[in-house]
Order: structure tokens, then sequence, then C-alpha cells
């Protein structure tokens, strides 16, 4: 890592995490908000990859909203940026989405919290769903597919701070931890996708 990265990381550690995570939702469309501008001062690490597991479907519908009748649980709005290791916006990724519901359990007949979009012109994406329950000898985690246009599938897993399983987990990945925001009627969440493109 370079000293000028170092410095942006130490400098950064010092702004509240609420007001880091304001800035960063207000990149994604919330009225009257300044865009923020993402630092880069070197090469970014790529997202890990991590094992899909045992659930997942091909061909899932195409939205943003993972919400319907019938879900329970607590709302939370997910959001981020897909870039590449040289800070491009990846334009037009695919981004596949799904996790079990509020018990625990995965939709395997159907489409239920499944579902995929795609990053618009600056990399942006944003999800509606729900935080999801614990499945039996895992911690909470959301899966998802991340793939450029013509390029390859980073298939990985995001993860919650604070969980108790984590420690227990043996697919844990600190590196793999959103950022949660708390405060709101709805948990707010961000995390941003990093693709070595080749």
């Amino acid at each position: 890592m370079s000293q000028g990265r170092r410095d942006f990381l130490r400098k950064s550690a010092a702004v509240p995490s609420t007001l880091l995570l304001l800035a960063h939702v207000g990149a994604y469309g919330q009225p009257g908000a300044l865009s923020a501008t993402p630092a880069c001062t070197d090469e970014h690490e790529p997202t890990r990859q991590q094992t899909p597991g045992p659930f997942f479907l091909p061909h899932s519908p195409q939205r943003v909203s993972l919400l319907e009748p019938g879900i329970n649980g607590t709302k939370m709005v997910l959001t981020g940026r897909v870039s590449s290791t040289q800070c491009s916006a990846v334009s037009g990724a695919l981004l596949d989405f799904w996790h079990a519901d509020d018990g625990g359990e995965y939709d395997v007949d159907g489409f239920r919290l499944r579902g995929h979009q795609f990053a618009d012109s600056e990399g942006r994406y944003r999800l509606e769903t729900i935080v999801p329950g614990l499945y039996p000898g895992r911690t909470r985690h959301i899966h998802v597919t991340v793939q450029p246009p013509n390029g390859p599938i980073l298939t990985t897993q995001l993860y919650f701070p604070a969980e108790q399983r984590n420690a227990r987990d043996p697919l844990f990945d600190r590196r793999l931890l959103m950022t949660i925001d708390n405060g709101g009627k709805r948990k707010a969440a961000w995390f941003d996708f990093v693709l070595a493109l080749t």
C-alpha cells in the first residue's frame, strides 16, 4: 500500500462513520445531495471471491427491490459502486443477489428474495430488501455475483458487522463487511465491489 493511500485511510478514520455513510448514501440520488468523489491513489484490491453456496438459482427476475407481499423482516437498502482495480466505474455490470428470508430459509422453488440488476453509467447500484435471517451453521450474509459486460463473474458474500456468529463462521471474511447505519426506519448499508478486469 502506498504512503498516500495509508495517509488517506488514516485521515478517513477520524471522520465519524455516520458522516461517511451519509456522504456515500447521498451519492445515490438523494434530493439535494452532492455526489461523493471516490478517492483512488493507487490500485484497489479486488473484492474477494467466495462460494455461491447450494442455493443459487439462474434466471432471477430483473428488479431493484426484493420486497413483496408476505416478506417479513427488517427492511434495508444496500447501495454501492462497481469499479475496476484502477478505479474506473464499471457501467452496466450485472449484479445478482439472493439470500435467506427472515427465518433463515431460502426459496428454492421460486424467486423470493432473489433478483438481478445492472449498475448505472457511474457503476452505482441500489437494492431494497430485508436483513436475512440466520441460516443454520452460518452467520448473517447476502450472496451476490457481479459480472462486468463480457467479463468474468465474481461470486462472493456480504457480511454484517457486530454479528456474534461472525467469529464462528469459517467462511466469514472481514474484508466483505458492509458498512451499516441503523439510524432510520430501515437499515442503510453500502458496499463497493472492485473487479479485476483483464
